[in-house]
């Protein structure tokens, strides 16, 4: 498992990374955290921690730069947060070198037409708290045999959380492998959300949430291409939104390259990448963001203007002039 210590030493790349010294007493304080936990474990458990994830209950987050990790935990997927967990400390330190403000939400995705728990939403926390928040899912692995849950999911989004002094879309990346149910019945938001509601469409739903967050639906490696699945998403999101995750154990830095690639940070990312797998590894999943995955915003690190969707490669930003690497 990763450490927050942020000692890359062990890391068994073909090349050598260090984390941004700026931020070394961070890393520090929350290493002394963990150590003082114990190792880090991900015990299974049957049933979460409802205080910690009570989807009846609103969230807010006050940084300007939340992120929202969502994963289906239905069937094939239940051991998702457990692979999360573990490189919990790498995406975490990776992206905050890059805004330091950030503060991430976790939120686990069942079904609530057969599910116990159907949704399960962490508040958003920093550093080490996350392993509190993320050990507190419970990846039932349950659900039916076709659509999930999602549209539930998106409307706890738009109605119980609110992101006040978010300086841009945040990022909401949703880990799953199935479609959507088309109607979210207002029955299964009142007993799980506990608010009244009428039915709700489920595409509409995810088109207002793609217009508050700039939304990712990264997909487990089943099905093929342009098939049922895909075509419910891209219909939700637009095909630019959807991209499909083929090593499972690159789930997290599918997510991490979308990210910086999008806040101009796309050549630390491939070298942090570097230092963990083999070089081929790298250019493979690089060559997968930049031609497959579309930014709908590109960030100069900078001076944070907006570049245009078709800024690629060595590219010089037209309001503070600085050379970037996209």
């Amino acid at each position: 498992m990763y450490s927050w210590s942020g000692d890359t030493s062990d890391w068994y790349g073909s090349d050598k990374y260090d984390f941004d010294p700026a931020h070394k007493a961070d890393r520090e304080r929350e290493a002394a955290r963990a150590g003082a936990a114990g190792p880090r474990t991900y015990e299974d458990k049957k049933n979460p921690l409802e205080a910690l994830v009570d989807p009846k209950r609103a969230i807010e987050c006050k940084s300007k730069t939340p992120i929202v990790v969502a994963v289906d935990v239905t069937g094939s997927m239940a051991r998702w947060p457990f692979e999360i967990f573990d490189r919990l400390p790498l995406l975490y330190m990776t992206l905050h070198q890059y805004r330091p403000d950030l503060e991430i939400c976790f939120a686990a995705i069942g079904d609530a037409r057969y599910d116990r728990y159907p949704l399960q939403v962490t508040g958003f926390a920093k550093g080490y708290d996350l392993e509190q928040q993320l050990k507190a899912l419970y990846g039932e692995g349950g659900g039916g045999d076709g659509p999930e849950g999602y549209g539930l999911f998106a409307w706890y989004m738009l109605n119980r959380v609110s992101i006040p002094n978010a300086a841009e879309p945040p990022f909401l990346i949703v880990y799953g492998d199935a479609p959507m149910h088309e109607t979210v019945h207002g029955k299964e938001i009142e007993k799980v959300c506990g608010v009244a509601s009428q039915d709700q469409n489920a595409i509409e739903l995810w088109r207002a949430l793609a217009k508050k967050y700039n939304t990712w639906f990264l997909r487990r490696p089943t099905g093929s291409a342009g098939d049922e699945v895909d075509q419910q998403w891209f219909e939700a999101l637009g095909p630019q939104q959807v991209a499909r995750v083929h090593d499972e154990q690159r789930a997290i830095d599918y997510a991490l390259g979308i990210v910086a690639r999008s806040w101009g940070r796309f050549e630390d990312f491939k070298k942090n990448m570097a230092a963990r797998h083999a070089k081929e590894k790298v250019d493979e999943l690089a060559k997968r963001i930049v031609e497959e995955v579309k930014p709908k915003v590109l960030h100069c690190p900078n001076c944070m203007a907006s570049l245009p969707p078709t800024a690629f490669g060595r590219w010089v930003c037209e309001y503070c002039k600085a050379t970037l690497d996209l």
